[in-house]
């Protein structure tokens, strides 16, 4: 690890932002970390290694059907009712009724809020333009971001993300990570004043752009398809693909991610995503903004972060390896995750959101009385 100073600035408001944090030697190794589909699929995917074509097509097929994370495999003939209770008691407890143990272990702590935002804010919809939240969920945002940092860290380019949430007083974090905001100090101030913390992949934004439009192109036969440019990365969304066309949907981002070695692929919830390969996901978004809020080494902090999707695990893992801090896996069903708590639904989050704020303005105001 290397001490780096980052300053960044913002060119419209010009305001600067200065944050020490330590920055991995091996964030641009030249190799880059291996692409990382649904693990039993790892070899067969890896772009350049000796799997066939048609195996490598078929691979991602598989994995497409796996969705993200991956479902418990049910081992006993419990109904699906059973198994899903079962889930939920000895294994992810729901965060609503476990609410007081989880406010018991903030006591003395700084609450700092992560949250997805397809399936977790808003539901999900078969348009991802069309992925509005509601103005309940907004007002419960706005409110939690009033007592705790809060951040917004999604797959989704950050000024579509920012124009869905329209909340001024947040952290952003884009592309997965790769493009993150805060809000300016003293949070008066419009999105074009936000300073800009970092973007670890500038480089690639040619290369993204490229790629989008070859995309573009080649799933024009695909019915259903839509390719969406997050500006650090790709997301060619199949949600409304018929299974049948998968295979040929597969084998159009298989042959364009031929002609580009430095990028990769990872999948989401019914959606292929492209990005560069470099060491940095939600996990590393999640670290870099703690560390950018003073609690990198701190014991004085508590994580939260909520998130519906494969690629929250990397948060969830980076939580559970520290030993501090809590995920919540926002899922109706059974799945594999590294999250301590569950959610079923964007509904439940609001109400989880809310009930924070409610025992934050109660504790405030006893301390207040003292």
């Amino acid at each position: 690890m290397t001490n780096q100073n980052v300053v960044a600035s913002d060119e419209k408001s010009a305001v600067d932002i200065r944050i020490r944090f330590l920055l991995p030697k091996s964030l641009f190794s030249p190799d880059g970390p291996k692409p990382l589909p649904a693990p039993r699929l790892a070899k067969k995917i890896e772009t350049g290694g000796v799997a066939t074509a048609a195996a490598k097509t078929n691979a991602w097929v598989n994995s497409m059907r796996d969705s993200s994370p991956t479902r418990v495999k049910s081992t006993c003939s419990l109904s699906e009712s059973e198994e899903k209770n079962s889930w939920i008691q000895m294994n992810h407890p729901s965060a609503l009724s476990m609410f007081e143990q989880i406010v018991n272990a903030s006591k003395g702590k700084q609450i700092v809020m992560f949250l997805d935002y397809d399936g977790t804010l808003s539901p999900i919809v078969e348009d991802p333009d069309r992925a509005f939240m509601t103005n309940e969920m907004r007002e419960a945002v706005r409110d939690v971001a009033r007592y705790f940092p809060t951040a917004i860290v999604t797959g989704r380019c950050r000024d579509k993300v920012y124009s869905f949430v329209k909340l001024a007083g947040l952290y952003y974090a884009g592309s997965h990570g790769m493009d993150i905001k805060g809000p300016s100090k003293s949070r008066k101030y419009k999105k074009d004043q936000q300073a800009l913390l970092f973007q670890p992949a500038s480089k690639f934004l040619p290369m993204i752009d490229e790629v989008c439009k070859v995309l573009v192109e080649k799933t024009k036969s695909i019915p259903g398809a839509k390719v969406e440019n997050n500006k650090f990365c790709v997301s060619v969304h199949f949600r409304c693909v018929e299974e049948k066309m998968w295979a040929a949907l597969a084998e159009q981002v298989r042959s364009a991610l031929n002609d580009y070695p430095q990028l990769r692929l990872t999948q989401g919830r019914k959606v292929l995503e492209i990005r560069p390969t470099i060491k940095w996901d939600k996990g590393k978004a999640l670290e870099f903004l703690l560390e950018s809020l003073g609690y990198a080494n701190s014991n004085d902090v508590l994580p939260v972060y909520i998130g519906d999707d494969r690629t929250d695990e990397d948060a969830f893992k980076v939580l559970r390896n520290r030993g501090q801090g809590l995920g919540i896996l926002v899922s109706k069903f059974p799945k594999e995750t590294n999250a301590s708590y569950s959610l079923q639904e964007p509904a439940e989050v609001k109400d989880f959101l809310r009930r924070l704020v409610e025992w934050k303005r109660i504790s405030f105001g006893r301390a207040c009385r003292v």
